[in-house]
Order: structure tokens, then C-alpha cells, then sequence
């Protein structure tokens, strides 16, 4: 009885309840993959003979760590990788991709990114913007694109032609800040398979953040080389506290984690300063989080599609990742959006988000983000750039109960600020 604790309008609530009514179906299928998902890792768990021993923490060099090891074997397991690197040193999903990119390409080489332009912060770590940073271009990488069409889909005729002679081909699962769809499995596996038809040495790479466990499939299954992503994002189950994983072909994971640390050292050092305990359980607990926030994700598209706002995708719609984006309309949508939505959150809810102009992007950014660990978008969180189409991007939920609460509270602040009409 959300009204006992929080100030909802009662007309608000009622259409809730009818949003609630008309996802069934879809949070059917979300628990099914969960369930799924749910049973894929915990044989990962058992088959790697995980103890508690494997927590223990080590310092310096790390030379050793049992856990270290343990972790890279289940994480591989769950994923279908034949090796894998997770450290809590990522710092962030884009320092693992970076990694994962610096780790394979050498100068003279060519990237190609099949799924258009990259997410925001991964321009300077290209090269299309910024200049003498140490970008992939400032070291003799060059890179080419082939965008989407105009509705958002792959553009499967151009892929085979742009991809000649490139080293790696670089797909990017997730929508980002764009109203395009988020590629399932089976389109990545069409993609790739498009690439490969001219050239099928090419190093495969995928963006696999906020992804993972939202299908039954990772994209490795359909012939991912690597695939990367962040902890405090899905796999870390809202418990990881920091940190980010590369995984695939064991040759290629290898020159990954010599770039990591480096070369003749790899994988062999690294200490864990008692993270790996956080890391494990959060993968243990990410199938069930992740569905939770996905649950708590269709909701918020039906409610908002019912008030009348355009939203990608729609509940009912396939999902392989988290993210949902609504248009708004305004600026001033998008903030009272995001304060509804910090007013939900069980960490910081006294605050109100304003836009400013956050380091990796080219326009202001709105963010609410009242999370027990900072920035991590498997909590509820909203952000979005003040710039056209003044869409609010919304991820996460540990628990639908809150997630949907969240929710309410994000329309209740628009209600409030005469945004929207009932």
C-alpha cells in the first residue's frame, strides 16, 4: 500500500494499477529468463568448487589469489567464454572496453563499429573527438562507421562491404543515449554474421553493458569474440561495489589483461583488497536483480505510455537490455522526472538533482542516481542530456517493490509541476 507511505494522487494510483495489469505477460517472460538465468550460474558456482576460501582478500602483488582465479572461472562459465578477466580496477565499463580495445589493436590496425556511433564517452577514447588525449587514433588506429538506417536497424547491406580488411568489428548491444533499439541476440548474431561473410578473421567485440542476464543467450553464444561490461551495472546484482569484466576467446582475454597490467604479468597479478566476496555474491544475485529491474522497467513504459508519452521500447516488446527510454518533451520534464525519481531513491532522497556539465559529454546532463554504490545504474537511476529529443533515460531497480515506487514518484513530481494531466 503505497499511498500509507507516500503522497500519490489517487488518480495516479488507479492508472497504475491498469499499467501494472497490462505488463503480466511480459514480466511472465522476464521471470522465465530470470529462472533460466538464475540456474546458469549457479552450476558455474558449483562446477568452479567456489568456497569460502575464495573470498579472502590479498595484498600487493596479489601473486596467487585462489579467489582471483575462481572468479574469472565462473564469470567465464556463466557467460560462455572460454576465459575471463574481472577486477574490481575498472573503474568504470568504459575503462574495461578501453582496455579490451588497447589490448588487441595494434598501429596501422582498423576499427569498425557496425552499430553506428558509440556511446558518448567512447568518442575520445577512439579518437572522433578530442585531440593528443592518447586515443586509439593518436596511436595509429583509424576507424570507420557503418550507421544505422533511419528506423534504427542495422544496416545489413553496407556491413559486409565497410568491414574489409578491419581488425576489429565493434557492436555496441545497448541503445545509449539514442531512441534507437537495443539489438538482441538474434540480430547480433545476424550482424556478425554479415561482417564475417567478407572478412571472418575480424575480432569481434561487443559492447555487452547493461545486457547481461536479460537473455537466455550472451553474445558470445553467436560468435562474439570479447564481450565487456561493468559490474556496478548488471552482473554485479547491485553488491559489487566497483569493477568490470572482459571475456571471450582465452588468446584474446590474455592480450586484454596484459594491457591491464602488463605484458609477461597478465591475469597472474592483481590483488583483490577483499572485493572478490562483493563480486561473487553480486554475480550470484544478478540474474534475480536484473529481472527486477527490468519488471520494474516495464512498468514505467506502460504507466508513461498511458499518460500519453512516447517510449522505447514498448512493455510488451523483447528486451536484451535494462535501459528504456521516455521522451518527455522538455527540459523542464526531464528534471522533474529525475527529482521524482531521487525522491524514491532509499540513498540521498533529500536531494534535487540539477543538470550540469558532467566530464564525457558534450551537453548538460540531468542525473538521479540515490544509490548505495555511486553511479551504479542496476539501481534505480534516471539521466538525461538537456538536448533534443529531451528523452530521460531509466535503468535499474533492486526490487521492483521500490522500483515501481520510484516510478510514481517521478510522475507524481511531473503531476505536481502541471507536466502531465490525468
Amino acid at each position: 500500500m503505497i499511498e500509507n507511505f507516500f503522497s500519490i494522487d489517487g488518480k495516479l494510483l488507479k492508472l497504475a494499477q491498469q499499467a501494472e495489469a497490462e505488463a503480466q505477460e511480459a514480466f511472465a517472460q522476464i521471470e522465465e529468463n530470470s529462472a533460466y538465468n538464475e540456474a546458469k550460474v549457479l552450476k558455474a558456482f558449483i562446477d568452479n568448487r567456489v568456497s569460502e576460501s575464495h573470498f579472502a582478500g590479498s595484498t600487493g602483488y596479489g601473486y596467487g589469489d585462489r579467489g582471483r582465479e575462481a572468479l574469472d572461472a565462473v564469470f567465464a562459465q556463466a557467460l560462455g567464454a572460454e576465459d575471463a578477466l574481472v577486477r574490481h580496477n575498472f573503474v568504470s565499463g568504459t575503462h574495461a572496453l578501453t582496455t579490451a580495445l588497447f589490448g588487441v589493436l595494434r598501429a596501422g590496425d582498423t576499427m569498425v563499429s557496425i552499430t553506428g556511433k558509440p556511446y558518448d564517452t567512447m568518442e575520445e577514447v577512439i579518437g572522433i573527438r578530442g585531440e593528443g588525449n592518447g586515443s586509439l587514433k593518436d596511436f595509429g588506429v583509424s576507424y570507420r562507421q557503418v550507421d544505422l538506417l533511419e528506423n534504427g536497424e542495422p544496416d545489413y547491406d553496407q556491413i559486409p562491404e565497410i568491414v574489409k580488411g578491419a581488425k576489429v568489428v565493434y557492436l555496441q548491444r545497448s541503445r545509449g543515449y539514442s531512441l534507437r533499439p537495443s539489438f538482441t541476440i538474434k540480430v547480433i548474431e545476424k550482424m556478425i554474421a554479415a561482417a564475417r561473410s567478407t572478412n571472418p578473421d575480424a575480432i569481434v567485440v561487443v559492447d555487452n553493458c547493461y545486457g547481461e542476464f536479460v537473455e537466455k543467450k550472451e553474445p558470445l553464444a553467436v560468435g562474439a569474440d570479447l564481450i565487456i561490461g561493468s559490474l556496478i551495472k548488471n552482473p554485479g546484482g547491485g553488491i559489487a561495489e566497483t569493477g568490470g569484466y572482459i571475456a571471450g576467446r582465452k588468446d584474446l582475454v590474455e592480450l586484454c589483461s596484459y594491457r591491464l597490467t602488463c605484458p609477461g604479468m597478465g591475469k597472474e597479478v592483481g590483488c583483490t583488497l577483499g572485493q572478490s566476496r562483493s563480486m561473487f555474491m553480486g554475480l550470484f544475485f544478478a540474474p534475480s536483480v536484473v529481472a527486477n529491474a527490468l519488471k520494474t522497467s516495464c512498468f514505467a513504459l506502460k504507466l508513461f505510455e498511458l499518460l500519453g508519452f512516447e517510449v522505447y521500447p514498448k512493455c510488451g516488446d523483447p528486451r536484451t537490455d535494462i535501459i528504456a527510454a521516455i521522451q518527455l518533451g522538455t527540459p523542464e520534464g526531464l528534471v522533474a522526472f529525475c527529482q521524482g525519481i531521487q525522491k524514491g531513491s532509499p540513498v540521498d532522497a533529500f536531494v534535487a538533482p540539477e543538470p550540469w556539465d558532467m566530464p564525457g559529454y558534450d551537453s548538460e546532463v540531468i542525473m538521479a542516481a540515490g544509490a548505495f554504490t555511486l553511479g551504479a545504474s542496476i539501481e534505480l537511476s534516471a539521466d538525461a542530456p538537456l538536448k533534443e529529443p529531451y528523452a530521460v533515460w531509466l535503468q535499474g531497480g533492486l526490487t521492483y517493490a521500490s522500483g515501481k515506487t520510484g516510478i510514481l514518484l517521478a510522475a507524481q513530481s511531473m503531476l505536481e509541476k502541471g507536466l502531465l494531466k490525468l
